[in-house]
């Protein structure tokens, strides 16, 4: 197969590298990036580039760090820079990024995901610090058997926790009892009708 049949090549051989040396499965990663599993082998391929939006979410779910996503984009070829859809900002500790790291500037980026991550799955687990919670997809693993593939993680301290639990109850109260359809009185029968026309 000439490199014509395969445009994203290197592209695709970076992904798939990344893939196995965290140790996921093509279904767990297509899960997360709400992708075809037949799509993710594509672009693994070379056939096939991602799409700016599911690039950002590998970055985001490999947490990809600065000058290996860089590299990942310019790969991928896109119109647009990657600054264009991370955020950027300096860093936010108390002493300045330059003490810190010998007049060394330092830039975070943070992938900016817009998509609505959905799960059917949820993994608690707690420790001094806090709760994590880690929102889990039912997927089929490379054996065909079925498995929980990791969506999204989340950490919070035991405050917050109590606070997003209160939420969540407000929430489902709300939408339980004041989003349904408000039931009026029925309408007044002919008797009642004649009954208070006799009172006046």
């Amino acid at each position: 197969m000439n490199s014509s049949e395969r445009p994203y090549a290197n592209l695709g051989k970076h992904l798939k590298n990344v893939r196995e040396q965290r140790r996921r499965s093509l279904a767990e990663v297509s899960g997360a990036l709400e992708i075809d599993e037949k799509t993710l082998q594509l672009i693994e391929f070379g056939q096939k580039r991602p799409d700016e939006e599911v690039m950002l979410l590998f970055i985001n779910y490999f947490d990809i760090q600065d000058q290996e996503a860089l590299h990942l984009w310019e790969l991928a070829r896109y119109g647009s820079d990657l600054s264009d859809h991370l955020q950027l900002r300096d860093d936010v500790s108390d002493q300045p990024a330059t003490d810190m790291f010998h007049n060394k500037s330092v830039v975070m980026m943070l992938a900016m995901d817009v998509r609505t991550m959905y799960s059917d799955g949820l993994n608690i687990i707690a420790n001094k610090a806090g709760l994590t919670l880690d929102f889990t997809q039912s997927a089929s693993g490379a054996d065909k058997k079925p498995m929980q593939a990791s969506v999204a993680r989340l950490g919070m301290s035991y405050a917050q926790a109590e606070q997003v639990l209160r939420s969540l109850e407000q929430t489902l109260l709300r939408a339980r009892y004041l989003g349904a359809t408000k039931l009026l009185p029925p309408p007044p029968t002919n008797s009642s009708q004649a009954s208070s026309r006799e009172h006046r």
